[in-house]
């Protein structure tokens, strides 16, 4: 069975599979779906984590997790930590630690996280806002890696890539780059760089796996 990733933008994707529906960090929808049986936030940064957006992809039925500190801000939603790992309407999560080594935007002690979504038999690694961290290492079996590239914040196009031999994802798609920082050309260059394959995706297309 297919899993269709959707790019919406920036840090923002809708992963769709087996009859479920995810969202991750959904910022700036254009609609109101109210489709998403799962919505997963990485952290409380404002282009992350939008009440807004988060409001028009819900409905009655829908998970929302989380980390701690933004537990609190969203009043219902499922905390988590990272090395976690639970089971939601037959979605496999694990979460995976997200922080930064030598910037101070997004602290290891603040325990934001990314995680790994299976469903359909597809594994897809959403990384959050991170640089090359440990925890990347004990990554297996990643079918596609979505992974930032625009730097100042999270990896830049040449660390993605790095990411990249330590994970062995069979593809990945980057993000982080189009609004807020980065560009069309750090998207280029990891794809020139990574050693997988590599889909460019513009906002709002959709990548089969």
């Amino acid at each position: 069975m297919a899993v269709e990733v959707q790019w919406i933008g920036h840090a923002s994707f809708r992963i769709a599979g087996a009859g479920t529906v995810i969202y991750v960090d959904p910022w700036k929808l254009r609609g109101e779906p109210h489709d998403a049986d799962i919505v997963f936030i990485s952290h409380g940064h404002h282009d992350h984590c939008s009440v807004a957006d988060i409001a028009k992809v819900s409905k009655s039925d829908t998970s929302l997790i989380a980390p701690p500190d933004v537990v609190e801000k969203l009043h219902a939603a499922n905390a988590v930590g990272p090395g976690e790992n639970l089971t939601l309407k037959e979605v496999s999560i694990e979460t995976v630690a997200a922080y930064n080594t030598d910037k101070p935007y997004h602290p290891r002690a603040n325990e934001w996280c990314g995680a790994v979504f299976t469903l359909a038999g597809k594994r897809i690694y959403y990384a959050g806002d991170t640089d090359l961290v440990k925890e990347m290492r004990g990554l297996k079996d990643v079918d596609l890696a979505l992974l930032p590239v625009g730097g100042t914040y999270t990896l830049d196009a040449v660390q993605a890539a790095r990411a990249c031999e330590v994970i062995a994802p069979k593809a990945a798609v980057p993000y982080h780059w189009g609004d807020v920082v980065g560009s069309r050309a750090d998207a280029d260059a990891f794809a020139q760089a990574a050693p997988c394959k590599v889909h460019v995706l513009t906002p709002g297309k959709t990548l089969r796996l």
